[in-house]
């Protein structure tokens, strides 16, 4: 069972300093207790910089990729561990922030941006020479506003820390997506052959409706990750995107068999003809029966 850290003192013992902040801290992996990298809920957000590779790193069940000198996330509830490597000494720094952090404050506000935090990325975040160099100056930057006596701004200067760091987050995980696609321009074709593979071969019926998670599970993503790439890509959503492949896949069905529209359903993968029919006049503006007569005058 894993164990659960419920505040930021709690967290400071593991590397044996004082709270500075009781939402905030900055913890020195070369400095933290080995039992940390035991299975462990840190029940508020992190981000992480591992400056080398000390042990198999696992999230969630789910081994994360990663080499020295990369980031990655945790938000509350996720449980992560290392299976250390006791010849390699941890190093690396970890940011950890409660979610009270972000209740009626700028940092809230802004919180839809860093949307990263639920993508789950097998992948940590690779970083340039230049971009490692910027993290850091951010871990310093919120570590030294830490330890120095606080004043009426204190608050104010960590969370636009924070702010900044997460920020700078965004800008390379985005770099590092982009990069991704360019590496695999053949993104929308493979998706589309994919789709029409799952509609035309029965699948549908065998296995119901196509579903975003499924799509992504194809291309060994998260759904949300998978989202955000669809979206870039051919700019609608992932669910968007399978309807319009399930209608057109339907409009052949009813413009070159005689098929019913109840079959049709079926083989698409509904259960219910009318949720078809529904999401077929919302996206034609016409029932399948009506599409069928027009296209028989």
């Amino acid at each position: 069972m894993a164990g659960i850290i419920k505040s930021i003192d709690e967290f400071n013992d593991y590397f044996n300093q004082g709270t500075k902040h009781q939402h905030i801290a900055v913890g020195d992996l070369s400095r933290a207790d080995l039992t940390l990298f035991d299975p462990i809920n840190f029940n508020m957000y992190c981000v992480v910089l591992m400056d080398n590779n000390f042990g198999e790193l696992i999230r969630s069940g789910e081994v994360i990729n990663y080499k020295p000198g990369t980031l990655f996330t945790l938000r509350p509830g996720q449980v992560v561990q290392v299976n250390l490597n006791y010849n390699v000494k941890p190093r690396g720094w970890i940011l950890a922030f409660r979610e009270e952090l972000t209740e009626k404050t700028g940092l809230g506000r802004d919180f839809y941006m860093f949307d990263y935090f639920n993508h789950d990325v097998n992948d940590a975040l690779e970083l340039s020479k230049s971009e490692r160099g910027i993290i850091l100056n951010c871990f310093s930057n919120i570590y030294s506003e830490l330890i120095t006596k606080p004043d009426y701004l204190t608050g104010h200067l960590l969370r636009l820390g924070i702010g900044q760091l997460l920020s700078y987050y965004k800008r390379f995980f985005e770099r590092q997506f982009a990069d991704r696609v360019r590496c695999d321009n053949k993104f929308q074709k493979k998706l589309e052959t994919m789709i029409n593979n799952y509609l035309s071969s029965g699948s549908a019926q065998q296995l119901g409706q196509l579903k975003v998670s499924w799509c992504a599970k194809q291309f060994n993503l998260s759904p949300n990750y998978f989202g955000d790439l669809v979206k870039k890509e051919l700019n609608m959503s992932a669910q968007e995107y399978i309807h319009k492949k399930v209608v057109e896949t339907a409009k052949y069905l009813l413009d070159t068999t005689e098929m019913p529209v109840n079959e049709i359903a079926q083989e698409l993968g509904f259960n219910y003809p009318n949720h078809f029919n529904r999401m077929f006049r919302k996206m034609t503006g016409s029932t399948p029966l009506q599409y069928r007569k027009n296209i028989s005058k």
